[in-house]
C-alpha cells in the first residue's frame, strides 16, 4: 500500500511546525546554557545530574578524558559564544563576551590536549572576535563598546602557550597535551592521533592571518605535510595514531572516526577559508584513496542491487577489514560530502546513521554493523548526525531533513533532559545518564538544529558566506583570510601560483562532481523507500 517512509517523510514541512522546533532548539541552548551559568560557571562544564560546575579532575592527571578537554578556563562559556550570536541574542553575547575578557587568564597549571583546546577555546575565540569586528554585523549589533581586540589578545596567548608542542619533535607532528604554564610535560607520550596532530590548521591559519605573524600556520601545516608524507605507498592512506619522533604508525587502522576524523575535514576547510592549492590537492587525493579502500556496499546510492554504502575501518596498508564498528564521530563524514558536492553518496552514509538513531533514539558512540548491536554503548550529545542533517537540508531543501532534526530533537529533549540541562547518555539501549554535559552540545548540537529550522537566519540570508570549524564555531569566508604575506617561508615551494583565486575554487571541484538532486525529486524522499527499508533491516529496526 501507500508507502510508509513516504507517508511519514515527504510532502511539505509546515512553516508553523518549523517555527516551533527553531523556538525549542533555541530553548534547550537556553536551559543549558543558563544551568551552566547559573551551576557551573567559572568552572568548565555543568554536571547537569548534581546541579554543579566541574574543573580539571588534579587527584588523577591520568583522567585524560576530563582533562585533555578542562583547562580551568571556563570551557564552557568560551564554546558557547558564537552560539548566541547566531542566535541573535546580543546583549547575551555581550555580556558573556565581557566575563570571559574580565575573567579568563590561560597562566594556567593545566595539562590539556592541544587539539581540544584549539577547536573549542581557540576557535571560539577567533570567531566571537571576528562577529565582534564584522562591519556588516549581519547577526544583529554584536559590537562590544570600547572592544580593543582583547579576545584576538587571549586567543593569541593560548596559541603561544600551545607552541612548545611543536618543538623537539623530529617530525614535526606536534604532542599530543602541553601544561598552559610549563610546557611540553617531562613524561610525555610520543604517541598522537591523526586528527589531534593534523587539524589544527585553520584555527591557527586564522589567527596568523589575523595577527600577520605566521608561525602559527607553519607549524600547523608543518605537521599536516609531515603526516600526509607518511601516507602508505601502496593504498594511499593513513594510519590512526603515529610516533611522533620516528614516522612510525602505532595505530595501523584507517577510518573516517575517532583519531581520523578532522584530518580529513581540515584539508577541504582550510583549502576553503584560505585557497591554498595544494591543500585541495592533498583532500582530492584522500578522498580518492577512501573510495577505493574504505567504501563497502554497491556503487549507486539510489540505484541497484547490494548492500548500501559503508565506509569501513581496514587496515593502512594493505585495506584489509580491520574490524566490523563504525563510530558515531564518522556521521560527519556526509556533511563533509556535501562541501564537495558529492550529495548522492551523502544521502545514504546518512541514511544509515539516522536508521541508528531510529532505533535507539541517539548514537551509540561505536556501533556494530555485523552485531548489530552497539559496542561501546554510551552518547555525550555529539553533533556529528545533526551537523550533517543540517549540510544536507541546505543542499537539498529536502523537508526528509527537516523530519530527521525534529526525531533528533524528540528524542533529546525525551531521553537527556536533566534537572538541570542536557546529560550524557551512560547506555543508549538502558537510557541511563552520567553526570556530563560536554561544551559541544551548546556550541554545536544545539546551533545546528536551531539553523536546520531558522531559515531566516543571517548565515543564510545575509549574503556573508559562512564555514563551521569542527566545533562548529562559524567564521565568515573573506577576502582577506586568502592572502598570507609569507608565501617564501611556509614549508613547501611557496610559489604564489599556488594559491587558487576565490572564482577558481568553483571550477577547480565542484561543477564537475556536483551530482545536484535534481527538483522532480525533491519532494520525494531523498533514498528510495525500498533502500530505507534495506538499511532499517542492517541496522535490525525491522
Amino acid at each position: 500500500g501507500g508507502d510508509e517512509y513516504e507517508r511519514r517523510y515527504s510532502g511539505a514541512f509546515p512553516p508553523q511546525l518549523r517555527a516551533r522546533l527553531r523556538d525549542a532548539a533555541r530553548g534547550m541552548f537556553v536551559f543549558g546554557y543558563d544551568s551552566y551559568m547559573e551551576h557551573a560557571f567559572p568552572r568548565d562544564e555543568l554536571d547537569p545530574l548534581h546541579c554543579r560546575g566541574r574543573g580539571p579532575d588534579r587527584r588523577d592527571p591520568s583522567n585524560l578524558n576530563i582533562n585533555d578537554v578542562l583547562g580551568n578556563y571556563s570551557l564552557t562559556l568560551i564554546d558557547a559564544l558564537d552560539t548566541l550570536a547566531v542566535m541573535g541574542n546580543s546583549s547575551e553575547f555581550q555580556k558573556a563576551v565581557k566575563l570571559v575578557i574580565d575573567t579568563v587568564s590561560f597562566d594556567k597549571d593545566s595539562t590539556v590536549q592541544v587539539f581540544e583546546a584549539t577547536i573549542r577555546v581557540l576557535g571560539s575565540l577567533l570567531s566571537a572576535h571576528i562577529i565582534i569586528t564584522d562591519t556588516k554585523q549581519p547577526f544583529g549589533d554584536m559590537t562590544i563598546k570600547d572592544y580593543d581586540n582583547e579576545l584576538l589578545h587571549l586567543a593569541h596567548d593560548l596559541a603561544v602557550r600551545l607552541l612548545p608542542a611543536f618543538e623537539n619533535t623530529k617530525t614535526g607532528i606536534p604532542y599530543p597535551r602541553v601544561n598552559l604554564k610549563k610546557g611540553v610535560p617531562p613524561d610525555s607520550h610520543n604517541e598522537t592521533c591523526t586528527a589531534g596532530a593534523g587539524s589544527l590548521l585553520v584555527e591557527f591559519g586564522i589567527l596568523s592571518r589575523l595577527l600577520g605573524d605566521s608561525t602559527f600556520e607553519w607549524v600547523a601545516r608543518r605537521a599536516v605535510k609531515a603526516l600526509w608524507s607518511l601516507r602508505s605507498n601502496n593504498t594511499g592512506l593513513l594510519g590512526n595514531v603515529v610516533n611522533i619522533q620516528t614516522g612510525h604508525w602505532v595505530g595501523k587502522q584507517s577510518g573516517l572516526g575517532a583519531g581520523s576524523d578532522s584530518f580529513y575535514e581540515y584539508l577541504l576547510k582550510s583549502y576553503i577559508l584560505f585557497g591554498e592549492k595544494e591543500d585541495l590537492e592533498m583532500f582530492n587525493a584522500a578522498y580518492q584513496n577512501i573510495q577505493n579502500h574504505l567504501r563497502r556496499g554497491r556503487e549507486a546510492c539510489n540505484e541497484g542491487e547490494g548492500d548500501p554504502p559503508l565506509y569501513v575501518n581496514v587496515n593502512m596498508y594493505t585495506g584489509q577489514l580491520m574490524n566490523t564498528w563504525i563510530d558515531s564521530l564518522q556521521a560527519f563524514f556526509p556533511g563533509l560530502q556535501v562541501l564537495i558536492g558529492d550529495v548522492e553518496d551523502a544521502i545514504c552514509l546518512h541514511a544509515f546513521y539516522y536508521a541508528i538513531w531510529k532505533r535507539y533514539g541517539a548514537l551509540p558512540e561505536r556501533y556494530n554493523w555485523q552485531l548489530q548491536a552497539p559496542d561501546v554503548p554510551f552518547y555525550p550529545l555529539r553533533p556529528e548526525l545533526v551537523e550533517s542533517t543540517y549540510l544536507l537540508y541546505q543542499a537539498t531543501k529536502n523537508p526528509f531533513y527537516l523530519h530527521v532534526g525534529m526525531d533528533i530533537l524528540q528524542s533529546l529533549e525525551k531521553y537527556t533532559k536533566a534537572k538541570c540541562g542536557y546529560a550524557t547518555l551512560h547506555h543508549v539501549v538502558e537510557k541511563t545518564k552520567e553526570d556530563r554535559m560536554e561544551s559541544f552540545f551548546l556550541s554545536e548540537t544545539c546551533k545546528y538544529l536551531y539553523l536546520l529550522f531558522d531559515e531566516e537566519n543571517p548565515v543564510h540570508k545575509s549574503g556573508n558566506k559562512f564555514m563551521f570549524t569542527t566545533e562548529g564555531h562559524v567564521v565568515s569566508v573573506d577576502e582577506r583570510f586568502r592572502s598570507s604575506l609569507w608565501e617564501d617561508i611556509l614549508p613547501g615551494d611557496g610559489d604564489s601560483a599556488h594559491r587558487a583565486k576565490p572564482t577558481e575554487l568553483k571550477a577547480a571541484n565542484f561543477s564537475s562532481n556536483c551530482n545536484r538532486v535534481p527538483d522532480e525529486r525533491r519532494y520525494l524522499l531523498p533514498l528510495k523507500s525500498n533502500y530505507m527499508r534495506q538499511i532499517d533491516r542492517m541496522v535490525g529496526l525491522i
